[in-house]
Parts: C-alpha cells; structure tokens; sequence
C-alpha cells in the first residue's frame, strides 16, 4: 500500500500529472467497507492534475468477497471565480463520444426529455456523452425491482423514461445537453480543437449568493450584497507607491506561496490590479490582471492587422471578460479560458500555444488519436510563426466589459493597423457580466 509522504505534502508534490514514466505516481490503497456485502473492500485514491480541471482525486473501489465496484471523481482545486454553463447540440455519433469531466455541483439537463440530474445528486465524474447517459439511466433503474413491487405504474412509467434516454444514443433525432456548474470545474470536450466548436457554448456567469451559500463558499447569514465603501484618496495614493502581498496557494502544485498585488496605471487607457504569483515549490510563474474600474457602457471589440515581427512587442492587456479570435486560423477562444493578462502579443500567443496544444488532456496519454495531435501540433507550429513574423494575420480582443486594451505604438496619432469599435452589449452578454438588471441604450430585456 503506498503512502502520501510529509515531503510530498510540504513541496506540493501530492498532485501530479500521469505519466507512463513516472513510476512514482502509485494509487493510495485503503481497507474500507463494502457497502454491497459489508465486507472489507479496497478503495484506491489517484491524486493527480488535468488540465482544464485543475487537481482531482480518483477514486476506485473494488470488493473481492461480491465483485462489486465503484468509481468516482473529486476536484481538488479551488473554485474558479465564475461560474461555467455548457450547451451541447448533440447531432453525431462523434458527439456522444465527447469526453466531459461533470463536477459533482454541476446540474445536467436535457430538455427535449424535461430531464435534470440535480447538483449534489452524483458524485464527479470523468466519462462521455455516452457514459452520462447511461450511468443516468442506471440510477433510474437501481430502485425499480421494489418500485415494481410496491408501485407498478410508477414503475411502468420509470421503465418508459429509461427506454427514451437509451434511444437518444440511437440519434434519431438531435437533443441538447446542459451542463451548469456554479464552481467552474467542469469541462466539455471541443473535439474541432484549435478551431471554434459551433455545436458547443460555453457561457461564464457570476455566481448569485445561493450557490456561493452551496459551494460553501458564504455562510447562510451572510448577506446577500456586500457593499463596499468607496476607497479614500489617500487610501487610492498610498495603494499606487505599494506593492501589497498576501499568502495563497500556487494553482499548479497547491504549495504554499505569496501572491504580489499592484495598481498600476496605464497610459491611454485606465487603472488596473495586476497581481503576480510566484511558487518557490515547483517554480510556477502566473500573472493576472483585475479591472480597477467598473464595467463600461460598451463593449469594446479591437482588430489589429499584425505585418512586422515588432507587433509581437506591443503590449495588451486582456481582461477575464475577453475572448480572442484568429479568423486567419479560424480559431476562437472564449472569455476566461486564460483568464486576465497584462502582457506582450507574443506572450499572449505563447500562453494560447500551451493552453491549446501542451496541456490539452484529450490529445494526451491513451485518449488521444493521432489526427488530433497532428492537427494541434499544425495549429502550434502556425502560431509559432505567426510570433516569428513570418505570416500576417488580424487578431481580434472582443470584450463586452470594455476592459481590454491593446497598444498604439503611434500613440497619440492613430494606428493604421488597428481598428477599435464600440457597441451595445446583447442580452446574453449582459448575463455573463452578471448585469441583468442594467440597461444600456438600444438594449431590452428578452431582446
């Protein structure tokens, strides 16, 4: 039986990628009970990281008396500062083989069928389409020999539910899958990955104050609005001359370490919280940048024509709230997928690089397929030289929080290769800001 080690614990090296040549990483065996026979089984525990859902824990049990097993999933990471909804139009066999990573937060729903899986309802899991579907019809079908007994129509009716969930692998007719997590750890599969998955739609929220009270995060009698006092100028200087530091965790290794928070101004542009984390453990390096003012009027959407090597040195700013397109590449990623950065074009290209070919978790170990990995490493070597200068392309920072910013080098003339647009946020949009009950001009609820 192997045993997590003080050494590991202090250097933050309990969770740990997998990996064929890492002989270290063993499962933690425990003698637990058998709830089947209520014998003694063994219930493994993997500790271990995925990109896209941080640290997780898998577990599996396995009884040699009754043949009985069982498998789950945990996160072990922190909850994400927003929340993540997942809208699957499901319409192929390719679909249903989707890899998806469901928190046990999250609420599952299918709306043709008027089905939910609630939260809290399932432990995590990490499976596909397919695998969703039919550990949902399983649950459905574990208390139906008593039901049949003591309630045959209920049953009859239960039996008729089951039949329609199975028949949705068949495909006859399209359906849509939900996914809803409040703590943002969960994850859908882009099986189209670099470019833009059009069956899928990832939407951020803000959390309301009933699911922070859920996820533990508030107490129940806490209040449901926080007011916040506005800062004394005095308070606003003595900030801009500090570099504060508090204690944190590092999101890679989860060792101890310090975050570093500075406002900073920018020119042309406004105040920012850029907070930088540095983890003596296992030598991760992360920035993120904080909006030090509220949400604009506007969206704002800049198109950039890069045609020399030393656009790569212009600086930019991407807020939590931007995505970022390559129409060149046909590429798109989404608001929050590497959240806040204050850094050059060329670091944000690189940190899109490893978000989408090096840490990708279906195109590695045995879940990958070698027309995946050929098309990723494609999509990598065509980044690789669009920061060599070698291709032009534009690049596209669409913010609907107005919060992002990206450099004139000609400044204060302007830039013949940039083009900035304002405009009115959508219903939708407006939802992801968590600004229901705002109004912008041109703009009705239900619109």
């Amino acid at each position: 039986m192997s045993a997590i080690s003080e050494e590991a614990v202090r250097g933050g090296g309990v969770f740990r990628e997998i990996s064929a040549d890492d002989e270290d990483l063993q499962p933690t065996e425990i003698d637990s009970l058998c709830m089947n026979c209520y014998q003694n089984g063994t219930t493994r525990l993997l500790l271990t990281k995925i990109p896209f859902f941080k640290e997780v824990i898998v577990g599996s049990f396995s009884c040699v008396h009754c043949g009985w097993s069982n498998t789950e999933i945990q996160s072990a990471g922190r909850i994400q500062d927003q929340g993540v909804r997942y809208t699957l139009q499901v319409r192929s066999k390719r679909d249903l083989n989707r890899e998806v990573v469901k928190a046990d937060c999250a609420t599952a729903r299918i709306p043709e069928l008027d089905f939910e899986i609630p939260a809290f309802t399932q432990k995590g899991s990490l499976s596909t389409i397919e695998g969703l579907l039919d550990r949902a019809a399983a649950g459905l079908e574990q208390d139906q020999p008593v039901r049949r007994a003591t309630d045959p129509g209920v049953a009859e009716k239960i039996d008729e539910f089951i039949q329609k969930l199975q028949k949705l692998k068949d495909l006859e007719n399209e359906f849509t899958l939900e996914i809803e997590d409040p703590s943002g750890n969960s994850f859908v599969e882009n099986p189209s990955a670099p470019q833009k998955d059009e069956a899928l739609t990832v939407i951020r929220f803000k959390r309301t104050h009933q699911q922070d009270v859920q996820l533990g995060i508030k107490a129940d009698d806490d209040e449901e609005s926080d007011v916040e006092e506005e800062p004394h100028a005095n308070d606003l200087d003595a900030m801009r001359e500090e570099i504060l530091a508090f204690k944190t965790n590092c999101p890679e290794c989860n060792a101890p370490c310090s975050t570093n928070m500075k406002l900073v101004n920018i020119p042309h542009f406004k105040e920012v919280i850029i907070m930088a984390t540095t983890c003596d453990a296992c030598g991760h390096r992360t920035n993120e940048v904080k909006s030090g003012g509220a949400t604009e009027e506007m969206g704002t959407r800049i198109t950039l024509h890069l045609t020399d090597p030393s656009d790569m040195t212009r600086d930019v700013l991407k807020s939590e709230t931007c995505s970022v397109a390559i129409p060149e590449l046909d590429f798109e990623m989404g608001m929050g997928a590497v959240g806040g950065k204050f850094t050059t074009l060329e670091g944000l290209l690189k940190d899109i690089k490893d978000l989408i070919v090096s840490k990708n978790p279906f195109v590695c170990g045995d879940s990958s397929t070698a027309d995946q990995v050929d098309k990723l490493k494609a999509f990598g070597d065509k980044l690789d030289t669009i920061i060599a200068g070698e291709i032009h392309i534009h690049m596209i920072l669409d913010d609907p929080a107005g919060n992002s910013y990206l450099q004139n080098v000609y400044a204060p003339e302007p830039d013949p290769e940039m083009k900035i647009e304002k405009y009115t946020r959508t219903f939708e949009q407006n939802e992801e800001l968590g600004l229901n009950d705002m109004k912008t001009e041109g703009y009705e609820d239900g619109s």
